[in-house]
């Protein structure tokens, strides 16, 4: 039998996202994980690639935490392999729920590298970039609050975060062009 301890030490992230999204009970094709993730993980973390999906789905369940069956289709397509969650798979994902070193957030913001490196920008480039951004943070805000109506408590409430986070985006992007005005007319100093 294998030790939590040594699987948790060599699941990468994606694994754990992949466990976490089996862990509400159901059984889903990597399709259904990819969905799932386009309606949940995708405002927080990632959504990761259908390969990354495959490959975690194979990878947890060598590490007997996921067990698959093929399922036959009505439609007469090919079958389709489910994967549900193991109790090995719910213990080990709950142990590093709780266990796990918590990594703090990496920002990776292409919207602000380009402000830094916005003396290589026309300033209407540059507002263009933030409006961009500002528009896009808004889509992504209503999306989640649409997403928030479907989903479950917990995911829910990651959710209204994600509702949040975007909207102070959004807030943030305009306020950016506001000093991006300010910077053009002269009333801000260059740092």
């Amino acid at each position: 039998m294998r030790c939590v301890a040594d699987e948790t030490s060599t699941l990468p992230a994606t694994g754990w996202a992949v466990l976490g999204l089996l862990s509400f009970g159901e059984e889903l094709s990597g399709y259904d994980v990819k969905k799932r993730s386009d309606r949940s993980l995708r405002f927080f973390y990632w959504s990761p690639s259908f390969s990354q999906i495959y490959s975690e789905l194979k990878r947890l369940e060598k590490a007997g935490y996921a067990v698959s069956r093929t399922v036959s289709q009505e439609s007469g397509t090919r079958d389709k392999r489910v994967y549900r969650i193991t109790d090995a798979g719910m213990t080990a994902v709950r142990e590093w729920v709780r266990e796990a070193p918590l990594d703090p957030p990496v920002l990776k913001h292409g919207p602000m590298l380009r402000l830094w490196l916005g003396h290589l920008l026309e300033p209407e480039q540059m507002r263009e970039v933030l409006v961009q951004h500002q528009e896009f943070a808004e889509s992504m805000r209503d999306r989640a609050l649409a997403d928030a109506e479907r989903a479950g408590s917990y995911p829910a409430l990651t959710l209204k975060w994600a509702e949040r986070y975007y909207t102070s985006e959004r807030d943030l992007a305009a306020a950016m062009l506001d000093d991006l005005d300010a910077l053009s007319s002269g009333r801000v100093r260059h740092p």
